[in-house]
């Protein structure tokens, strides 16, 4: 963490300003396509295919990250509105440049499991922003079902279940590029975030080191 800060400072205007609205404009494009013409996808044209890449369709390799959630319209147009949402207030805390390296570690991660593998995806990467966004903002709220406040802490450990639910149940079905594609987001959000969790556990385990030295200190006075 030490060398991204040293590399932000020194290039802070390395990376794409407004990357995250580029991307969720490609995938709502990719969206409004495919619902309009059903019976030609260019979804399927975006997927990682390990096999399809080495055939010579190389842009698979990056064109995967515009895949919009394949689902009805409201929750994708939600979706889409939510990871600008995040993607902006990320890139506005760290600087342009983090967020892109940020995003682009785990970007390059997925492309390096997919080669493993055989394909990668790129939810696990979005969510890999959400997290990051509920440990900065833990106390964000959202409507959830458009009614219903709950804050966003709430529902990345909610997420975070999910992810240890979804991990066991790809090893179960030897389903290992999801796996990794999981492993790999959840170490993107350790390599920007370990530190902060190891100086909160030390500060806390010395706070209440003090105390108990203080109360027996009290006590024999």
């Amino acid at each position: 963490m030490k060398l991204l800060n040293k590399f932000e400072r020194r290039f802070p205007r390395f990376g794409i300003q407004g990357l995250m609205l580029y991307i969720v404009i490609a995938m709502g494009f990719v969206y409004f396509l495919d619902f309009t013409q059903p019976t030609r996808s260019l979804a399927s044209l975006l997927v990682f295919d390990r096999n399809l890449i080495f055939s010579g369709e190389l842009w698979r390799t990056i064109t995967f990250v515009f895949l919009p959630p394949t689902t009805s319209l409201i929750f994708v147009v939600f979706s889409l509105y939510f990871y600008y949402l995040i993607g902006s207030a990320l890139e506005s805390y760290w600087g342009t440049a983090m967020f892109n390296i940020f995003y682009f570690i785990g970007v390059l991660g997925n492309i390096i499991a997919g080669f493993l593998t055989g394909t990668a995806y790129n939810f696990y990467l979005n969510m890999s922003l959400f997290f990051a966004f509920a440990i900065l903002y833990p106390d964000f709220q959202i409507l959830v079902f458009f009614f219903l406040p709950i804050k966003i802490k709430y529902l990345a450990f909610l997420n975070l279940l999910m992810f240890v639910a979804s991990f066991i149940r790809s090893i179960i079905f030897s389903n290992y590029s999801e796996a990794v594609s999981i492993i790999i987001s959840m170490l993107n959000i350790i390599l920007f975030f370990g530190g902060d969790f190891i100086n909160r556990i030390k500060n806390n385990l010395s706070y209440r080191e003090s105390r108990k030295r203080f109360r027996d200190q009290s006590r024999f006075q």
